[in-house]
Protein backbone atom coordinates (compact mmCIF):
# COMPACT_ATOMS: atom_id res chain seq x y z
CA UNK A 1 0.00 0.00 0.00
CA UNK A 2 1.42 3.53 -0.87
CA UNK A 3 2.54 4.91 2.08
CA UNK A 4 3.52 2.00 3.96
CA UNK A 5 6.94 1.42 5.35
CA UNK A 6 9.48 -0.03 3.17
CA UNK A 7 11.50 -2.13 5.42
CA UNK A 8 9.20 -4.76 6.70
CA UNK A 9 11.39 -7.52 5.05
CA UNK A 10 15.00 -6.38 6.51
CA UNK A 11 13.39 -5.88 9.86
CA UNK A 12 12.16 -9.89 9.54
CA UNK A 13 15.28 -11.24 8.07
CA UNK A 14 17.27 -9.38 10.81
CA UNK A 15 14.63 -10.56 13.67
CA UNK A 16 15.97 -14.45 12.03
CA UNK A 17 19.37 -13.60 12.22
CA UNK A 18 19.16 -12.21 15.82
CA UNK A 19 17.21 -15.27 16.98
CA UNK A 20 19.57 -17.54 15.79
CA UNK A 21 22.94 -15.48 16.92
CA UNK A 22 21.00 -15.48 20.69
CA UNK A 23 19.90 -18.99 20.84
CA UNK A 24 23.42 -20.27 19.81
CA UNK A 25 25.28 -18.94 22.66
CA UNK A 26 23.86 -21.43 25.05
CA UNK A 27 25.62 -23.91 23.07
CA UNK A 28 29.03 -22.89 24.22
CA UNK A 29 27.71 -24.37 27.65
CA UNK A 30 28.74 -27.74 28.09
CA UNK A 31 27.02 -30.67 29.80
CA UNK A 32 30.28 -31.97 31.63
CA UNK A 33 31.13 -35.26 30.63
CA UNK A 34 30.78 -38.41 33.45
CA UNK A 35 34.60 -39.05 33.56
CA UNK A 36 35.13 -35.69 35.02
CA UNK A 37 32.11 -36.17 37.56
CA UNK A 38 33.20 -39.08 38.29
CA UNK A 39 36.69 -37.88 39.81
CA UNK A 40 35.73 -34.27 40.79
CA UNK A 41 31.68 -34.62 41.30
CA UNK A 42 29.27 -32.54 39.56
CA UNK A 43 29.22 -29.54 41.76
CA UNK A 44 32.58 -29.07 40.94
CA UNK A 45 32.38 -29.94 37.20
CA UNK A 46 29.47 -27.24 37.20
CA UNK A 47 31.64 -24.54 38.76
CA UNK A 48 34.45 -25.22 37.05
CA UNK A 49 32.43 -23.97 33.89
CA UNK A 50 32.37 -20.08 35.16
CA UNK A 51 33.62 -18.87 32.09
CA UNK A 52 31.61 -19.93 29.69
CA UNK A 53 28.65 -18.61 31.83
CA UNK A 54 30.37 -14.94 32.08
CA UNK A 55 30.56 -15.40 28.14
CA UNK A 56 26.81 -16.60 28.20
CA UNK A 57 25.79 -13.59 30.39
CA UNK A 58 27.94 -11.09 28.18
CA UNK A 59 27.41 -11.73 25.00
CA UNK A 60 23.55 -12.55 25.55
CA UNK A 61 23.00 -8.90 26.93
CA UNK A 62 24.81 -7.57 24.40
CA UNK A 63 22.57 -9.07 21.58
CA UNK A 64 20.04 -8.18 23.37
CA UNK A 65 20.71 -4.51 23.33
CA UNK A 66 21.53 -4.79 20.05
CA UNK A 67 18.41 -5.92 18.83
CA UNK A 68 16.45 -3.43 21.05
CA UNK A 69 18.83 -0.85 19.01
CA UNK A 70 17.60 -2.17 15.57
CA UNK A 71 14.50 -2.18 16.24
CA UNK A 72 14.70 1.57 17.87
CA UNK A 73 16.61 2.39 14.80
CA UNK A 74 13.96 1.23 12.09
CA UNK A 75 11.10 3.22 14.13
CA UNK A 76 12.54 5.85 12.21
CA UNK A 77 13.91 4.36 9.24
CA UNK A 78 10.93 4.50 6.54
CA UNK A 79 13.07 3.66 3.34
CA UNK A 80 15.44 1.58 2.13
CA UNK A 81 18.42 1.51 -0.70
CA UNK A 82 20.74 -1.19 -2.53
CA UNK A 83 23.72 0.49 0.00
CA UNK A 84 21.35 0.52 3.21
CA UNK A 85 20.90 -3.45 2.72
CA UNK A 86 24.58 -4.04 2.39
CA UNK A 87 25.44 -1.50 5.83
CA UNK A 88 22.44 -3.99 7.16
CA UNK A 89 24.31 -7.46 6.42
CA UNK A 90 27.63 -5.93 7.31
CA UNK A 91 26.01 -5.50 10.73
CA UNK A 92 23.99 -8.97 10.88
CA UNK A 93 27.18 -10.23 9.58
CA UNK A 94 29.11 -9.12 12.50
CA UNK A 95 26.32 -10.87 14.69
CA UNK A 96 26.44 -14.07 13.25
CA UNK A 97 30.48 -14.11 14.84
CA UNK A 98 29.46 -13.26 18.35
CA UNK A 99 28.68 -16.96 18.92
CA UNK A 100 32.13 -17.84 17.64
CA UNK A 101 33.69 -15.68 19.82
CA UNK A 102 32.12 -16.09 22.67
CA UNK A 103 33.00 -19.68 22.18
CA UNK A 104 36.29 -18.94 21.89
CA UNK A 105 36.30 -17.12 25.09
CA UNK A 106 34.70 -19.43 27.14
CA UNK A 107 37.02 -21.96 26.04
CA UNK A 108 40.37 -20.27 26.77
CA UNK A 109 39.20 -17.57 29.29
CA UNK A 110 41.12 -19.55 32.04
CA UNK A 111 44.07 -20.81 29.77
CA UNK A 112 47.37 -19.04 29.39
CA UNK A 113 46.15 -17.94 25.73
CA UNK A 114 42.98 -16.02 26.86
CA UNK A 115 44.49 -12.81 25.93
CA UNK A 116 43.98 -13.37 22.36
CA UNK A 117 40.14 -14.71 23.18
CA UNK A 118 39.86 -11.86 24.75
CA UNK A 119 40.92 -9.61 22.22
CA UNK A 120 39.22 -10.75 19.44
CA UNK A 121 36.06 -10.94 21.13
CA UNK A 122 35.95 -7.13 22.49
CA UNK A 123 36.93 -6.50 18.58
CA UNK A 124 34.11 -8.22 17.19
CA UNK A 125 31.94 -6.40 19.61
CA UNK A 126 34.04 -3.47 18.16
CA UNK A 127 33.39 -3.71 14.62
CA UNK A 128 29.57 -4.50 15.48
CA UNK A 129 29.82 -0.44 16.91
CA UNK A 130 31.75 0.41 13.77
CA UNK A 131 28.84 -1.16 11.49
CA UNK A 132 26.06 0.47 13.47
CA UNK A 133 27.73 3.62 13.38
CA UNK A 134 27.72 3.36 9.85
CA UNK A 135 24.34 2.21 9.08
CA UNK A 136 22.29 5.30 11.61
CA UNK A 137 24.93 7.18 9.91
CA UNK A 138 24.10 6.67 6.22
CA UNK A 139 20.58 6.42 6.74
CA UNK A 140 19.78 9.15 9.01
CA UNK A 141 22.32 11.68 6.96
CA UNK A 142 20.38 14.88 5.72
CA UNK A 143 17.23 12.56 6.60
CA UNK A 144 18.42 10.47 3.80
CA UNK A 145 15.79 7.42 4.44
CA UNK A 146 13.99 8.89 7.36
CA UNK A 147 10.18 9.92 7.98
CA UNK A 148 10.02 12.85 6.22
CA UNK A 149 6.85 14.52 7.63
CA UNK A 150 7.72 13.26 11.40
CA UNK A 151 11.36 14.27 11.27
CA UNK A 152 10.47 17.04 13.40
CA UNK A 153 9.00 15.12 16.02
CA UNK A 154 11.20 12.52 16.17
CA UNK A 155 14.55 14.67 16.28
CA UNK A 156 15.12 13.55 20.06
CA UNK A 157 15.03 10.26 18.98
CA UNK A 158 17.57 10.72 16.42
CA UNK A 159 19.68 12.77 18.27
CA UNK A 160 19.80 10.08 21.23
CA UNK A 161 20.53 7.63 18.30
CA UNK A 162 23.18 9.34 16.99
CA UNK A 163 24.49 10.28 20.13
CA UNK A 164 24.85 6.71 20.83
CA UNK A 165 26.99 5.49 17.97
CA UNK A 166 28.88 7.95 17.59
CA UNK A 167 30.11 7.29 21.14
CA UNK A 168 29.98 3.51 21.12
CA UNK A 169 33.35 2.96 18.70
CA UNK A 170 35.16 5.00 20.96
CA UNK A 171 33.95 3.21 23.93
CA UNK A 172 34.34 0.10 22.58
CA UNK A 173 38.00 0.56 21.15
CA UNK A 174 38.88 1.29 24.58
CA UNK A 175 37.71 -1.82 25.68
CA UNK A 176 39.44 -3.38 23.18
CA UNK A 177 43.01 -2.16 24.04
CA UNK A 178 42.02 -3.22 27.40
CA UNK A 179 41.81 -6.41 26.84
CA UNK A 180 45.36 -6.81 25.98
CA UNK A 181 46.37 -5.85 30.07
CA UNK A 182 43.23 -7.59 31.76
CA UNK A 183 41.29 -10.12 30.02
CA UNK A 184 38.51 -9.86 32.88
CA UNK A 185 38.44 -6.37 33.06
CA UNK A 186 37.70 -6.28 29.44
CA UNK A 187 34.88 -8.51 29.33
CA UNK A 188 33.17 -6.62 32.27
CA UNK A 189 33.51 -3.59 30.86
CA UNK A 190 31.70 -5.18 27.62
CA UNK A 191 28.98 -6.13 30.08
CA UNK A 192 28.59 -2.45 31.38
CA UNK A 193 28.70 -0.95 28.23
CA UNK A 194 25.74 -3.29 27.32
CA UNK A 195 23.71 -2.16 30.20
CA UNK A 196 24.86 1.65 29.61
CA UNK A 197 23.74 1.30 25.85
CA UNK A 198 20.30 0.61 26.99
CA UNK A 199 19.58 3.39 28.71
CA UNK A 200 18.24 5.43 25.79
CA UNK A 201 19.55 8.89 26.98
CA UNK A 202 22.83 7.93 27.91
CA UNK A 203 25.63 9.51 27.76
CA UNK A 204 24.50 12.64 27.72
CA UNK A 205 20.32 13.29 27.36
CA UNK A 206 19.38 15.70 24.84
CA UNK A 207 22.97 16.81 23.53
CA UNK A 208 22.69 17.03 19.53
Amino acid sequence: MPGDKETHRIEAFSDGVFAIAITLLILEIKIPNHDAVTIHGLGHELLALWPAYLAFLVSFVTILVIWVHHHWMFTLIRRADHLFLYWNGLLLMLVTIVPFSTGLLAEYLSHPEARIAASLYTGNFLTIALAFHGLWRYASLRGRLLEKSNLSADQCEVARLTNHYQWAPLLYLLVFMLSFLSELLSISACLLLAFAFSLRGWPTPGWR
